[in-house]
Parts: structure tokens; C-alpha cells; sequence
């Protein structure tokens, strides 16, 4: 956990899960049940509430460390039938990254460049999975995978902006990667056609589409997108609107 200057590890995991649920409901109420059930499931202990108000002044006393207000009224603030994280969205890196990010999307169009700024500086906010070593309850676990997804999304629309932008060859060798990662992703394999297609490559756009409709036919038993096999339609007739 870190404050923009400087890091604090917080080695006990329910402390881990209980900022992270916090950090999810900024200036909501978190209730001590939701708590209780994410952090110990479906076989909360005997005296659950009592361990949970413990996690609670421990996790406190990490946030003094940080140089902030670990109060029973400071930053976490306790409340009837829960606990708040007295902060706004704009404070939390997740928030900043959705909504710099959607930014981002709704200009590859019309202003790639500035599309590309946006967008890679969204990505830069990662630091590895999301919710790492916090993920096990049902609730983080939704969230994380939402938030991954997020950031896949995102390296599509950071590609279409380059591919916008004229930067085909540049990006061929990071979709090469990201395809071999996740290929069941269709649009990476859109991406990589149209790349390709672009630098004089049209033999190997072919070959992406007819390795894509084999991977899905095999694993998912699916047939390619309308959209994907329009585009291998396009290649095929080299389609002035491809450059």
C-alpha cells in the first residue's frame, strides 16, 4: 500500500482484503457482515466480530505509518453497521485508471494522438494483477476480474489509436505477443490482420485469420465474429478502405 511517496507492506492478508474492500466503496458503507463473509466465507469464527474490529486497529495502525489519519474518525471512520474510507474516487488508482481510460477510447477516432497519451498513461498505473493477494472472497475476486478485462480493453483501444495514428509496424510485434497470450481475443486478431495487411503483409493476415477460426473452432467451438471474417473478406479483395 503506498501513498504516491512511499510503500507499506501489509503482510496480514484480512488486512489486505479489508482495505481492498474499502478502496472499492469509497465513501460507501461497508458493513461489518460483508466484511465478516469476504474475509473468513462461509465459515466465519465464533467471535468474528471481535477479530474483525482487531484487523481493523491493526490496519489503522498501518495507515499511520503512511502519515495518515488512523483515528477511530480519520480516513477509515466507523460507523453503526460498518465501516467508510472517508476518500473520493479521484484518490484511488482503479477509478483513475477507468475513467482515464474511457477517455482515452472516446477519442481514437477523431484524435489518435491524444488517444494514445491517455490511454498509456491509464496502463501505467498497473502494477501487477489487480487486487493481488486479495482476491479470494467473491467479491474481490468479481472485481479483479472486471478490472482485468478493463485493461485488456484498453490495450485494444491503445492499439487502434496507434493503428490510427499510421503506426502499424510498430505494433505488430506487441499483438504477435498479446495473441499468443490470449487467443480467443478477436479483436487482437482484427489488429494483427490489419497491421500486417498494412505493411505489405497480406499472406500472413491470411494466415492469422485461418489460425484464429481453427483456435476457436477447437477450443470453443465457435466461428469467427462477422467483424473478423468481414475484415479477412477485405484482405482477400484488398479493399482500398483497409489503408
Amino acid at each position: 500500500m503506498g501513498d504516491g511517496h512511499k510503500t507499506v507492506g501489509m503482510r496480514a492478508k484480512k488486512i489486505r482484503v479489508m482495505v481492498a474492500m474499502l478502496a472499492l466503496n469509497p465513501g460507501q458503507v461497508v458493513s461489518f457482515d460483508e466484511l465478516i463473509d469476504e474475509m473468513w466465507g462461509e465459515a466465519p469464527l465464533k467471535n468474528a466480530r471481535n477479530a474483525l474490529q482487531a484487523n481493523v486497529k491493526r490496519m489503522r495502525k498501518s495507515l499511520g505509518e503512511l502519515g495518515l489519519d488512523d483515528s477511530d474518525q480519520g480516513l477509515v471512520r466507523t460507523v453503526d453497521n460498518g465501516y467508510v474510507l472517508n476518500e473520493t474516487e479521484d484518490a484511488l488508482d482503479a477509478y483513475r485508471f477507468l475513467r482515464t481510460a474511457e477517455r482515452g477510447a472516446g477519442l481514437v477516432n477523431d484524435r489518435p494522438q491524444e488517444a494514445v497519451g491517455l490511454l498509456r498513461e491509464a496502463l501505467g498505473m498497473w502494477r501487477g494483477p489487480a487486487l493481488l493477494d486479495a482476491s479470494d472472497g467473491p467479491r474481490c475476486r468479481a472485481v479483479a476480474l472486471r478490472l482485468d478485462e478493463q485493461r485488456k480493453t484498453a490495450r485494444e483501444d491503445l492499439i487502434s489509436a496507434q493503428l490510427q495514428g499510421g503506426e502499424a509496424a510498430v505494433v505488430i510485434p506487441e499483438l504477435k505477443q498479446l495473441l499468443a497470450q490470449y487467443p480467443e481475443r478477436e479483436r487482437f486478431s482484427e489488429q494483427l490482420m490489419l497491421a500486417l495487411y498494412r505493411c505489405g503483409r497480406q499472406s500472413e493476415a491470411i494466415d492469422i485469420f485461418h489460425r484464429t477460426r481453427k483456435q476457436l473452432d477447437r477450443d470453443l467451438g465457435l466461428k469467427p465474429s462477422r467483424r473478423l471474417a468481414h475484415l479477412y473478406q477485405a484482405i482477400l479483395t484488398q479493399d482500398p478502405s483497409l489503408q
